[in-house]
């Protein structure tokens, strides 16, 4: 496993949701709030969180800075983040398929 994969596989909530709402480029702030739309207001991030999770990323290869407008950066996911995000998606898929499969039996 190359060293993305072993940091970020599987991947946690935040880091999942930050690569997903950047489908599109985005600055800290636009992030914060599609998450917040996307799970209906259950995940609110907090902007430390975002910053460090965001600073991480990048420096993984994950994501990059599209722009540096006034005092907003925003960032867009590279193949390397989009990569990472095929292999989570995977993961889930399997651990849902297999979540629902078993469901009857803790019912």
């Amino acid at each position: 496993m190359k060293k993305p994969e072993k940091t970020y596989i599987p991947m946690t909530e935040t880091a999942f949701y930050i690569l997903l709402a950047l489908t599109e480029p985005r600055h800290g702030y636009g992030i914060i709030k599609h998450v917040e739309n996307l799970t209906k207001g259950r995940i609110s991030l907090g902007s430390g969180t975002v910053y460090g999770t965001l600073t991480k990323m990048q420096r993984d290869g994950l994501i990059v800075k599209y722009a540096d407008g006034e005092r907003k950066k925003v960032y867009e996911v590279t193949e390397d983040g989009k990569r990472i995000m095929r292999i989570e998606i995977e993961r889930l898929n399997e651990l849902y398929n297999n979540a629902v499969r078993y469901r009857e039996e803790f019912l």
